[in-house]
């Protein structure tokens, strides 16, 4: 029971914060929100710092599970790279850019109120490094990236996979409170807008990678 109430209780604080906005996550109100007694979230969370490490915690959990599900699926970045590479247009490239639009969607469409509770406590924390890098890596993992950059070929994988977070992270906020956040998830317009930024990157990616790979042509003279 304790478990799942922490769980309830984690979500619940998402939630709030999604729709109310940060400044209303507090104990009294989430005991409000989710119909319990007064003292519950403070009996389980004792400081609102506890409470918002707790969220972070769990927005992680959920991210490496989801993301580890989607390295599984065929066609995804990470299984299909580790296995052919990364070629050009037409090939495991276009198979790849299309796995990640896909899960970056689902992100979207499933994991919104997350993804927005995420952002206004990142905000929040910025004076607080810990806090702030806990946060910055709960829904994208650096060295995961780097991994599977380095499957593909990449002659600098940690700097392609810091530059592909930075995409991502652009990609989700620009959905959420940018100038597509019209554009719905789950659907194939929402899937094809965000195959396009990727598609580039990561043919630039395949592009750098072969040419590294390539024999050096002999000297005429």
């Amino acid at each position: 029971m304790s478990t799942d109430r922490r769980a309830q209780l984690v979500t619940g604080a998402i939630d709030l914060i999604a729709t109310s906005g940060i400044r209303a996550l507090t104990h009294r109100a989430l005991d409000s929100r989710l119909g319990l007694p007064l003292g519950s979230a403070s009996y389980y969370f004792r400081t609102r710092q506890a409470l918002i490490e707790a969220v972070a915690d769990g927005i992680t959990a959920r991210s490496r599970a989801d993301f580890a599900a989607m390295r599984e699926r065929p066609g995804s970045l990470g299984k299909h790279a580790a296995q052919t590479g990364l070629s050009r247009q037409g090939g495991p490239a276009d198979d790849i850019t299309r796995g990640v639009a896909g899960w970056l969607d689902q992100l979207l469409d499933q994991r919104r109120n997350e993804l927005i509770a995420r952002h206004a406590l990142i905000v929040e924390v910025l004076a607080d490094p810990p806090a702030r890098s806990r946060l910055a890596g709960s829904l994208f993992s650096l060295d995961r990236a780097t991994e599977l950059f380095t499957a593909l070929g990449a002659a600098q994988p940690l700097d392609s996979a810091g530059d592909f977070l930075a995409l991502l992270e652009g990609l989700v906020f620009d959905r959420l409170a940018g100038t597509r956040a019209d554009v719905p998830a789950g659907t194939p317009d929402s899937v094809e807008q965000l195959t396009r930024p990727l598609s580039i990157f990561l043919t630039a990616v395949a592009d750098s990678a072969a040419s590294d790979q390539a024999p050096a042509q002999p000297n005429s003279e």
